[in-house]
């Protein structure tokens, strides 16, 4: 992707983010212009790989499509087929928990609960303001980030909101490490970059209470763990590139920053940042995707996979094979793509998805 592709793709997510206020009539989508099925046998959801595809702001045209792990099983549109209804206005991401699978619902202000076996409803939680991503703390409660008025506490015994954690400004990914929560804080959305206070979070999960605070560089969107426990934070730098992205590594025993590994130039957007199988190698989005050794020296400057063109817009590892799947939201007006690569960047496959797809939940099963 350009530079001024990439410019223009900030913008298009600012402009996501401040019109997540507004209320504005939303926009319905027939099941009719998804991409078609592989199959028309009636299964179960159990052995593949969910893409939550974000669709259009204010159109009301999320969804969830599936692909097996068999690699030739591919359904569209799960949620409504399943519930014959739409899933709501821009999809932020999934996790699953038990039996269950929670689907963050980002402008529809409201988490679904699905049997994600069936893809049956279960319940739905409602009057979050635009929650982004949830992160199970145990089999009592899990921990739910937005983009103003705090990180939301989840009874999971009854599926209910049952407290918040006060934060000024925007929250993003979340890292368990022990019994305390890293999360990424990221400040004000409403204040340009120069304004914000970024930072990663430690709550201790016993008492719901924020302890502790480690500043980092601005925007940090990205965070996971290695196979050593140290916690990694991709950094994009702001979406008005106020400053040079970066990627950090901490020490969550000790709350401190170790190593601050620093991009060329601040006239990039990396963002994506995944682990793989072994917690020993590093992926993220930068145009193209990128591979990085935890113990690497500096950022890689040639990309594993190139984009060739393609809008490369959400990435996983898969965590037991180690192999990559990528998304291309195309333009963000058409159906997605979704490209599985292996960990040496050789294509397996392509499927077709929903609109934007941006984020992927893999299935238990066949992972252990």
């Amino acid at each position: 992707m350009t530079n001024f592709n990439r410019y223009i793709h900030c913008l298009l997510l600012l402009i996501i983010i401040l019109a997540s206020c507004s209320k504005q009539p939303i926009r319905e989508q027939t099941l009719d212009s998804n991409p078609t099925d592989t199959t028309s046998l009636p299964i179960t959801y159990e052995n593949g790989i969910f893409v939550i595809n974000e669709g259009n702001f204010n159109w009301g045209n999320a969804s969830i499509s599936y692909i097996g792990y068999d690699g030739k099983t591919t359904v569209q549109n799960i949620f409504q087929k399943a519930n014959f209804r739409m899933l709501g206005d821009v999809a932020e991401s999934m996790k699953i928990y038990g039996k269950l699978g929670y689907i963050v619902i980002n402008n529809s202000n409201r988490i679904e609960i699905v049997d994600f076996r069936t893809f049956k409803s279960v319940k739905t939680i409602s009057g979050i303001f635009s929650p982004r991503h949830i992160e199970f703390v145990d089999s009592t409660k899990a921990y739910i980030t937005s983009l103003q008025k705090g990180i939301s506490i989840l009874d999971l015994h009854t599926n209910e909101i049952s407290g918040s954690i006060p934060v000024d400004g925007w929250t993003e990914n979340l890292v368990l490490f022990g019994h305390y929560m890293f999360v990424a804080a990221i400040g004000d959305y409403r204040e340009p970059s120069s304004l914000r206070s970024s930072r990663i979070l430690v709550i201790d999960t016993d008492t719901d209470q924020i302890i502790d605070s480690i500043p980092t560089g601005k925007e940090p969107i990205g965070l996971t763990m290695d196979n050593k426990q140290m916690i990694w934070v991709l950094c994009s730098g702001g979406y008005d590139f106020f400053e040079i992205p970066s990627i950090i590594r901490i020490d969550p025993a000790k709350r401190k920053i170790m190593e601050v590994l620093k991009f060329p130039t601040s006239q990039t957007v990396p963002s994506r940042l995944s682990m793989n199988t072994m917690g020993d190698t590093l992926y993220f989005l930068n145009g193209g995707i990128f591979q990085m050794p935890v113990h690497a020296k500096g950022v890689p400057a040639l990309p594993l996979i190139n984009s060739n063109g393609r809008l490369f817009y959400g990435l996983t590892i898969h965590p037991v094979t180690g192999n990559i799947f990528v998304s291309d939201a195309l333009d963000y007006v058409q159906n997605g793509n979704i490209y599985q690569y292996s960990p040496s960047g050789s294509l397996i496959g392509q499927y077709a998805v929903g609109r934007i797809p941006g984020s992927f939940c893999f299935t238990p099963l066949g992972l252990h």
